[in-house]
């Protein structure tokens, strides 16, 4: 395995390897993260917009979201269906989508329609379809969804936990807003929120596929230098509440919808996500095998299913699971639940169950690499942590070396996951 990492992969002559560099646009230097790749004739681009997502909307819930789905109804002049008329004829994807730390552009196209594809994001940024109509119409999208969710009971006892959890920051509130929210917001919110959010300060781009690196970044300079310079990029972490609540809703229904969760305090990443990795896969991420699906499903038969596993992002980190179960084996769940977790902290884990964990982790994780996407996507995710672009495979190499000693006293120190509170939707 070791070997495996250590070396070079190369498939068709092209390197397997993201790779990292900063190109100065405006007098900005934008990171940049590219893979090249000859193995199919396409591309893709990603323009990505750090303190942009739902996380930043202020106070009004939604306005990322709908700022995004705006952006894919075309340009002002063509319009929703001429533009995608244009897109679907060259065969080339563009869609904007909003998590809760960006917005983010996704490009792709075949090699021969590289310059056709950056000549339409760019006519898109220049000219978005920033009309009553469109307008009207993504709202309408977007409170028919919100609609179906009232009866969506995971979703409402989802975003119950989430209240609980991070009660007075931008995290307690759903990414794609409320119904009122969405039903406030105007063209001059969105036209103010994306002046501030998709500038040169917070973006970060990442290409690849059957590309010339530095001809592309040639062809999407002008596009960038339209951009604002912007306000420096500001970094938000959250700490999950510590006092445990319960947050019930009541609805007609014949299961009982349990999410629960607790704060989680990470010292040092670089030094200890591996430990976090194993230790979440042996308490409840890995489904069948896990802690919590062999005492609630196996041993108790209370549910179909039941998880926990350990969140780690730059906004927050923290523990959350979720059970579906009978309204009469409600409380029961709980308490195992509890039980659970609790002599998990008091017991640590077995050598069989760490051999069990390394010998899937290790076998899996190189699969989740594969592909030109996954690899680019995995590259960001460490470089936006501060990580070297290949991290996941030092973590691979400590989870190999990782010992049972010094995995139970990791668990062990972590009492506060035992802070746990629920959120319910019971009959």
């Amino acid at each position: 395995m070791k070997k495996l990492f250590s070396t070079l992969l190369f498939l068709g002559g092209i390197m397997l390897g993201a790779n990292f560099k900063t190109i100065s646009i405006s007098g900005v230097e934008v990171p940049l993260i590219y893979e090249q790749s000859s193995i199919i004739p396409t591309g893709a681009i990603q323009l990505i917009f750090a303190n942009s997502g739902s996380a930043y909307n202020g106070e009004t819930q939604g306005l990322s979201y709908l700022s995004s789905l705006i952006l894919n109804e075309g340009t002002k002049d063509l319009g929703s269906v001429g533009f995608a008329q244009l897109l679907e004829e060259k065969a080339i994807s563009l869609h904007i989508s909003s998590s809760q730390e960006f917005l983010e552009f996704d490009l792709s196209f075949l090699k021969e329609q590289e310059e056709n594809s950056i000549n339409l994001l760019s006519l898109l940024l220049d000219s978005p379809n920033f009309t009553n109509d469109a307008l009207q119409k993504v709202k309408d999208r977007a409170m028919a969804s919100l609609l179906a969710k009232e009866s969506d009971f995971d979703y409402l006892a989802s975003s119950g936990l989430s209240q609980i959890l991070f009660k007075n920051t931008p995290l307690q509130y759903p990414q794609r807003g409320t119904l009122s929210s969405i039903q406030s917001i105007n063209l001059e919110q969105i036209q103010t929120f994306l002046k501030n959010a998709l500038t040169l300060s917070h973006l970060y781009i990442v290409i690849g596929g059957d590309l010339d690196i530095d001809s592309t970044l040639t062809k999407l300079t002008p596009l960038l230098q339209k951009l604002p310079i912007g306000s420096p990029k500001t970094t938000q972490t959250y700490q999950a509440n510590s006092t445990p609540q319960t947050k019930t809703q009541y609805k007609q229904t014949q299961q009982a919808y349990i999410y629960f969760g607790a704060p989680f305090h990470l010292k040092d990443y670089q030094e200890q996500s591996h430990k976090v990795k194993v230790m979440s896969f042996i308490l409840g991420a890995s489904g069948f095998g896990s802690r919590m699906m062999e005492e609630i499903r196996v041993k108790n038969g209370l549910a179909y299913s039941a998880y926990l596993r350990i969140n780690l992002t730059n906004l927050a980190n923290y523990a959350s699971g979720h059970l579906q179960t009978k309204v009469a084996n409600q409380n029961q769940s709980i308490e195992l639940v509890k039980k659970v977790v609790s002599d998990f902290v008091k017991n640590g884990v077995t050598q069989e169950e760490l051999d069990s964990a390394k010998k899937f982790l290790l076998g899996s994780e190189p699969l989740r690499n594969e592909t030109l996407s996954q690899r680019l996507s995995t590259a960001f995710a460490n470089f936006y942590r501060g990580l070297s672009l290949d991290y996941n495979k030092q973590e691979l190499e400590k989870i190999q070396n990782l010992t049972l000693e010094d995995l139970n006293t990791f668990i062990k120190s972590h009492k506060e996951i035992l802070e746990m509170s629920f959120s319910i939707v019971t009959q």
